[in-house]
């Protein structure tokens, strides 16, 4: 196999050695390890995987997971540059070797897939954050790109070279790089193989570096960014109906009001939500078309759902609830997507 194994690594316990002496041992020789700027404390440690054999690049500081996979892709690139591609894996004991081999042999087959290692989240030695916050990614995943993916946080992945343009120029530089990296492979339809993996977790997982609010903010940055410029939209609505009632009554200050806050949320979505960097007139005759049948669909779903037993309010609330979801999607993948090329003509 002429792939390389990259293992980013930040305060690594003594298995970041057990996981180099793995690898070894199933025949993958070329390994590189990224100091992720743990500090003097684990120089040892470190030392130790270079005496093994492996690759040893180091951040000054801590840059994060993303940023510590691109140096790793840049590393590996440099010192091995006849490799066909590289395979990601933890340093915490996570990944097993044979499964690091198995999807460095997946990696090498014939259409060179960006491979997926899937663990399987229903055996109860899986902590209970890591199977939510796993659900809820893998939710908005499938929402934004179509990929049913049921583990879409898993760090042993096979990354085939003719995608290594692409996730070189990738935005994100901690935990949701390999978000953005689904969504981004997905998106430039590049070929998806997922395998099953062993599931291991020790001691809770308390070895993990992620912090649940402030990498669950960056990870789920997108839909939050979208629930956000819906609010301010929905306050520009407020406020100008307000300004506008009393000079120009309430049919037309509604109109108006509503026809502003739209074109602001569109903009916000446009710039903001989803950084589109191609902005064109037919995205925006798209967002009218789709905003004016949502505002057909909440009306006209409230008043069909109206002999239900539910308070008026509540149905409203439900409806656009569910608008809310299709809307995301729609303009996620019909109206704010970019056709960026294919991996080979990035590359």
């Amino acid at each position: 196999m002429d792939s390389v194994v990259l293992i980013p690594s930040l305060n690594p316990d003594g298995h970041l050695p057990a996981v180099v002496q793995g690898c070894l041992r199933e025949g993958m020789g070329d390994i590189v390890v990224v100091d992720d700027g743990s500090g003097p404390s684990y120089a040892q440690v470190f030392q130790q995987v270079e005496a093994l054999g492996a690759v040893v690049v180091r951040h000054d500081v801590n840059r994060g997971k993303g940023a510590a996979l691109k140096t790793g892709l840049r590393a590996a690139l440099e010192r091995f540059p006849a490799l066909s591609g590289v395979v990601t894996a933890d340093a915490d004991g996570q990944h097993l070797p044979q499964d690091i081999r198995r999807v460095a042999q997946a990696l090498a087959g014939p259409d060179h897939p960006f491979v997926l290692g899937i663990r399987d989240f229903s055996g109860g030695n899986v902590p209970w954050r890591s199977r939510m916050g796993n659900r809820i990614t893998s939710f908005f995943v499938r929402l934004g790109t179509g990929l049913d993916c049921p583990d879409t946080q898993t760090g042993l992945r096979g990354l085939p070279r003719a995608l290594f343009q692409l996730l070189l120029d990738l935005p994100g530089e901690r935990y949701e790089y390999e978000t953005n990296m689904l969504t981004e492979v997905t998106q430039a339809r590049y070929p998806i193989q997922m395998i099953p993996i062993q599931t291991v977790y020790e001691d809770n997982n308390r070895g993990s570096h992620f912090r649940t609010v402030v990498d669950s903010a960056r990870i789920y940055q997108r839909p939050l960014k979208y629930a956000a410029s819906s609010l301010a939209g929905c306050g520009v609505d407020l406020l100008l109906f307000a300004l506008l009632a009393p000079r120009l009554g309430i049919l037309a200050a509604t109109a108006l009001a509503r026809c502003v806050s739209g074109y602001v949320n569109f903009k916000l979505n446009q710039r903001w939500s989803f950084q589109v960097r191609k902005r064109t007139w037919s995205q925006f005759w798209k967002y009218a078309l789709l905003w004016v049948c949502a505002m057909l669909a909440s009306g006209g779903l409230v008043i069909l759902l109206r002999p239900l037993p539910l308070p008026l309010t509540l149905i409203k609330a439900l409806v656009d609830g569910v608008l809310f979801v299709v809307n995301y999607w729609v303009q996620r993948r019909l109206i704010f997507r970019e056709v960026t090329g294919s991996p080979a003509e990035r590359g």
